[in-house]
């Protein structure tokens, strides 16, 4: 269970989301993760498998390599925010059409136990239970965590085939 943070700076358990179409997914994700660690805003503690997904949204483009990852910061929730943005600026993402093809793409999932709900982060996150690409490695790497009341396991086994599974040769 996610734990939310009792006083400032402390450590909480945060839950994200990557997905890359353009180039090698699998590695952009993985060049994500490091970044975000390298940079000081996420201890990285657990990550799901990499999955193919078919595109959403925008179906004229390639398939997607999507993982989870859980990790702690001590930034706050728009910190975090922040320091994503980066990562993905840094990394060279640019904008397309909504739900396009992207070199990276990172959502923050929940940060502890503590709704948000912003004009720029809303969290958990909006799209979380109606997107098996999140939902199936979510449930990977924690099988037992509960979101707005929902359990991610039983969300993830309702949605499961469809058309998300393993990256081949991951």
């Amino acid at each position: 269970m996610p734990s939310s943070t009792a006083e400032p700076g402390a450590p909480v358990e945060i839950g994200l989301s990557l997905g890359s179409n353009i180039g090698d997914g699998p590695a952009n994700i993985a060049a994500a993760l490091r970044h975000l660690e390298e940079g000081g805003a996420v201890e990285i503690t657990a990550v799901s498998s990499i999955y193919k997904t078919a595109p959403w949204g925008y179906r004229d483009q390639p398939p997607f390599a999507n993982a989870c990852a859980l990790g702690r910061t001590c930034l706050s929730p728009k910190a975090l925010l922040a320091a994503v943005k980066k990562v993905e600026a840094d990394m060279g993402r640019k904008e397309t059409v909504r739900w396009g093809p992207r070199l990276i793409d990172i959502d923050i999932l929940f940060y502890g136990e503590e709704p948000l709900n912003s004009e720029d982060l809303v969290l958990p996150h909006k799209e979380l239970f109606n997107r098996a690409f999140v939902l199936v490695p979510l449930a990977e790497i924690a099988p037992d965590l509960r979101l707005a009341g929902r359990s991610i396991a039983e969300a993830a086994r309702a949605l499961a085939g469809n058309g998300i599974e393993k990256w081949p040769g991951r």
